[in-house]
This record gives structure tokens, C-alpha cells and sequence, in this order.
């Protein structure tokens, strides 16, 4: 029964960094037009406090480092002297692929998990047999 609570641990890690990153995705989609927001990224790496081996979870966060944008418009309360704002770096194309990805990965760690608790169910019933 061990094997089957760590691939449940592992598939339940899965949906948890799929989580935060879909957070992350939806925070860069909202703030895609306030001045001089950076895209938040971030990365997986293996989870050193789990106890199995597999399981992942989101790293740091870090900013994205492209330039922002300069946005011409003299009325803005943020344009400087020559009427120009930093803009966001936030693309929302990359977004939506981004959060479309994690979505699927989200969804397959979800499928193993049912997997592994029927073929779980199912063992149990055939013991008690």
C-alpha cells in the first residue's frame, strides 16, 4: 500500500505546483495593463521535503526581466516630463498558452490520482474477498 500512497503523494504535488502557477498566470493576466508591472515567473524543482522521491513544487519567484514597454500618452498621471509611462511586460497571448498548459498538467496529475485510488478500491475489495 506504500507504492500506492506515494504516487498519490506525487500526483497531489503535481496539482499543487499546477495551482500556484495557474495563481501566478491569473495575477500577470490581471495586472496586464497596470504601468510597470513585470511578468512573475516561476519554476519546478524537486520537492527536498517530501518523502518520496517525484514529488515537485513551485521554486522562487522571480520577475521577468524585459524591458517594459514606453507608452506615449501625456495625459497619463504616471508620463514623465516627455509624456511617456513604463508599460507592463505582460503578454497576453503567452498567458493564456501558459494557463491553458497548466490547466492540462493539472488535469492529468488529477486523472492519476483518481487511477491510483480506484486500482486502490479495487484491491481492497478483492482482499476482503
Amino acid at each position: 500500500m506504500t507504492d500506492f500512497s506515494a504516487a498519490l503523494s506525487i500526483a497531489a504535488s503535481g496539482m499543487r505546483s499546477q495551482s500556484d502557477r495557474l495563481r501566478f498566470v491569473s495575477e500577470n493576466i490581471a495586472n496586464a495593463d497596470t504601468p510597470g508591472y513585470r511578468r512573475k515567473v516561476t519554476s519546478f524543482e524537486a520537492d527536498r521535503n517530501a518523502d518520496v522521491t517525484g514529488a515537485v513544487t513551485t521554486g522562487s519567484v522571480q520577475l521577468d526581466d524585459r524591458t517594459l514597454p514606453r507608452i506615449h500618452d501625456p495625459s497619463h498621471p504616471m508620463a514623465d516630463a516627455a509624456g511617456y509611462y513604463d508599460g507592463s511586460n505582460v503578454d497576453l497571448v503567452i498567458e493564456l498558452a501558459d494557463a491553458r498548459e497548466a490547466q492540462r498538467s493539472y488535469e492529468a496529475n488529477l486523472r492519476v490520482f483518481d487511477q491510483i485510488r480506484q486500482m486502490s478500491t479495487s484491491l481492497n475489495d478483492l482482499l476482503r474477498r
